[in-house]
């Protein structure tokens, strides 16, 4: 008999049933406040055609479309690919049906995506992403932006997760301030330079700045960019430190003011920092990453941002958006690396019932019946092992473990065993 690698491909999430249930509750939970925040929920196709993925792809992430075909040999010209993410699918699916619509649309996606990249510790192929965006027609406050940051960090907020901080910045301050640089025909290298600065050291940063022919004078006053951080007033201090006349970035600076305004209450801790790039190119005003304080090391928990132009490339009519996203699979395996979750919170039953002979089965199938009208999850265990493997197997599971012989089912009166704790109760 031939034998088969049974493992799960490499960058692929395979959960046990216990590790399953903490993770769908903790989706369960964001869905939840996504829902509160006016959120209405929406599934695109898994397989888009390539073209339409293409269309706004950008930098890296074309390198990593997995493309779909039917044939081997048809593979690298396959039309059909799987969705990087969930934020091209729905450009289409506005421009679809934006007759049906009710702008400004305000819709949650909550699936997986697939991407291409290196498998590691933590980087999976197979994800998923828990997103929030608004679409307008023709236009859409800035308050969105808001709105959209506020209720991701709620959501993150139901993991009772250490102390958060969300940092936020505005392409347009990197585009104008790149523009009196006369540096504008570079800004997709330089963004990608201090897209990844924090992972490199400093003078590495500097020597890729160099190596696209910027003088001295330029790579010090983009490091000294892309570095400033803090409140509205502050940053707007060191820019003008910077660069003297600020008008070239006024425009994302007001931006940026009008989303903090509203943000001032009740958000927690955030601030300005114009280190947030956001790697993919589709973002065009606000920026956003959410950190563990704490825990930089781990990179963002979440991030998002404004895209005025994503779905130019399917209809003349504009349609501006704002989205963010939690990536929930990386997420779920750093809390679990980092013990920020407590991994025996929850079984996936509440009840199993163990019927010590068929005599008693009708019994427990009508005290099944009960339990799950007060919304318990209850198994009945049918096997005729022996009692301590049936209990062996319960604790696995589930919660409690219900014995039911004869005396109980006369009495009527039962007693539930806390597989964790060994107390009892009687139900």
């Amino acid at each position: 008999m031939k034998k088969y690698n049974t493992s799960p491909l490499s960058g692929m999430q395979e959960l046990l049933p216990t590790e399953q249930a903490i993770f769908d509750q903790l989706k369960q939970n964001i869905s939840d406040v996504y829902h509160q925040f006016g959120f209405l929920s929406i599934e695109t196709p898994i397989i888009e055609r390539t073209d339409i993925l293409f269309a706004k792809a950008g930098g890296d992430t074309e390198k990593q479309i997995y493309k779909v075909s039917k044939t081997a040999e048809s593979a690298d010209s396959a039309d059909q690919a799987l969705r990087f993410d969930h934020t091209v699918p729905l450009a289409r699916y506005v421009v679809e049906h934006n007759n049906d619509l009710a702008f400004p649309f305000q819709v949650t996606q909550i699936n997986r995506n697939f991407r291409g990249e290196r498998a590691q510790r933590g980087r999976f192929r197979e994800f998923y992403q828990c997103d929030v965006d608004v679409i307008g027609r023709e236009k859409l406050p800035f308050s969105y932006d808001a709105k959209v940051i506020a209720c991701i960090y709620d959501a993150l907020m139901t993991f009772n997760l250490p102390k958060m901080v969300v940092r936020i910045s505005n392409r347009k301050v990197l585009a104008g301030f790149l523009s009196s640089l006369n540096l504008s025909d570079k800004t997709s290298e330089i963004s990608n330079i201090i897209d990844h600065a924090e992972k490199v050291p400093l003078e590495k940063s500097k020597e890729a700045l160099k190596e696209l022919g910027l003088t001295d004078e330029q790579v010090e006053k983009v490091t000294a960019f892309m570095f400033t951080k803090g409140d509205y007033d502050t940053v707007e201090e060191k820019l003008t430190e910077i660069m003297g006349d600020i008008s070239p970035v006024a425009e994302g600076l007001a931006e940026l003011k009008e989303v903090f305004d509203i943000l001032d209450t009740g958000l927690g801790k955030y601030i300005i920092d114009f280190m947030i790039i956001r790697g993919l190119d589709y973002y065009t005003g606000t920026v956003f990453e959410i950190m563990l304080e704490d825990y930089r090391e781990i990179g963002s928990i979440s991030g998002g941002g404004r895209y005025e132009n994503l779905a130019s490339n399917f209809t003349e009519q504009k349609f501006p958006g704002v989205g963010g996203s939690i990536g929930l699979t990386r997420l779920f395996f750093i809390l679990r690396e980092y013990n920020l979750i407590e991994m025996q919170e929850k079984r996936p039953i509440d009840y199993v019932l163990l019927p010590l002979s068929k005599n008693e089965l009708d019994d427990s199938i009508q005290l099944s019946a009960k339990l799950r009208e007060q919304g318990n999850i209850v198994d009945i265990d049918l096997t005729d092992r022996k009692l301590g493997d049936r209990f062996n197997r319960a604790s696995k599971i589930a919660d409690y473990a219900i014995v039911i012989g004869n005396d109980e089912v006369i009495k009527q009166r039962y007693i539930a065993k806390n597989l964790r704790t060994g107390e009892t109760k009687e139900i």
